[in-house]
C-alpha cells in the first residue's frame, strides 16, 4: 500500500459498468469535487453492493485528482456520519397507526 493517498468521504452519484462510479466528495478538503472511482480489491472480492446515494470512503492519489478508489461503504444508520447537504435524511420507517373504529349503529 502506498502512503501518499488522500482519504475522503463522498456520495455515489452514478453507476457505470465494471464497478465504476461517479462520486461527489463531501469532505472539507475537496467539497463538491467529482471523481471517477472504481471498487477496491476487497470490495470486489466480497461483492459489496454500491448504489447511487450510498456514502463511501474513498482514496485518491495526489498525482491524478480526477480518479479514486472506493475502499468502504458506510451503513445507512452509522453513527458519526451526518447527512450531507441536499441528501435525504435516513428516517426509520414507522408503521401507520391502526384505523379508528367506526361508530356502531344504534338500533332503536
Amino acid at each position: 500500500m502506498s502512503k501518499d493517498v488522500i482519504e475522503l468521504t463522498g456520495i455515489v452519484e452514478e453507476c457505470f459498468p465494471n464497478a465504476t462510479f461517479r462520486v461527489r466528495v463531501t469532505s472539507e478538503q475537496a467539497q463538491g469535487h467529482q471523481l471517477l472511482c472504481h471498487l477496491a480489491g476487497r470490495m470486489r472480492v466480497n461483492r459489496v453492493r454500491i448504489l447511487p446515494g450510498d456514502r463511501v470512503k474513498l482514496e485518491m492519489t495526489p498525482y491524478d485528482l480526477n480518479k479514486g478508489r472506493i475502499v468502504y461503504r458506510f451503513s445507512p444508520g452509522s453513527p458519526g456520519m451526518t447527512a450531507a447537504p441536499g441528501s435525504m435524511p435516513v428516517v426509520p420507517s414507522a408503521s401507520p397507526p391502526p384505523p379508528a373504529p367506526s361508530p356502531a349503529p344504534h338500533l332503536a
